[in-house]
């Protein structure tokens, strides 16, 4: 597994996108899909060292991440990690994820926040994530301890057939309901992540995100 593309959706990351580019750049291929930025993010991304794809207006994050599925199939692509632009995250994990297909032998490795147990999660994350991961549970069937993590490792194979189609924060929820409706394999990963000033000015609020998600499944394809 040699041929690793770390797909990362930004918008308006400008300040943080290069140093996260750089990190990730260590584990493989980096493409950034600037998402309709107003900012410089794509240019710091290019200047990093990402290969940049650009969707002209604003679609979300689950649009940006087939974007960038797509292009790493079509470019060869053994492994493909889906990475958050906002510096949540460590690049190391990429490395821990490759190898837990490789060791493992499954198809898909899921991040999950809540099994590192020195990761400082606010409260108000974890009260309402339990309600999160009964709702999951019901629309997936699994069994899940990190219900919308944005890092996921994906064999070639397996992102191929997992087909994203809520544009917006709902892909979360649709890719594991596609995962246990393929019955593909699947293992947890306990990942690091940092919840600094600057990640957390730039999240939605998490009962807005919650919110938003389930008027997503519900109603229907964002748009």
């Amino acid at each position: 597994m040699n041929n690793i593309f770390i797909i990362i959706p930004t918008y308006n990351e400008g300040p943080m996108i290069g140093t996260v580019v750089k990190a990730a750049h260590k584990h493989g291929t980096v493409v950034v899909v600037d998402d309709g930025s107003t900012d410089d993010s794509g240019e710091q991304a290019r200047s990093a060292g990402a290969v940049v794809l650009r969707h002209v207006i604003n679609r979300g994050q689950g649009a940006a991440l087939q974007t960038g599925t797509d292009y790493a199939l079509a470019h060869g692509a053994e492994v493909v990690v889906h990475f958050d632009a906002d510096g949540q995250m460590e690049a190391g994990d990429i490395a821990r994820a490759v190898e837990l297909l490789k060791k493992e032998g499954v198809e898909v490795v899921l991040g999950s926040r809540f099994l590192h147990l020195a990761n400082e999660i606010p409260l108000t994350k974890k009260l309402i994530h339990r309600a999160a991961r009964l709702f999951n549970r019901t629309l997936t069937g699994m069994r899940l301890s990190d219900v919308h993590c944005g890092f996921r490792a994906l064999r070639a194979h397996a992102a191929a057939q997992v087909r994203i189609h809520h544009d917006r924060m709902a892909h979360a929820t649709e890719i594991e309901e596609q995962i246990g409706h393929l019955e593909l394999s699947y293992k947890e990963l306990p990942i690091t992540v940092h919840y600094t000033e600057y990640s957390q000015g730039k999240a939605m609020s998490f009962t807005r995100h919650a919110w938003q998600v389930i008027k997503d499944l519900i109603i229907g394809k964002a748009v």
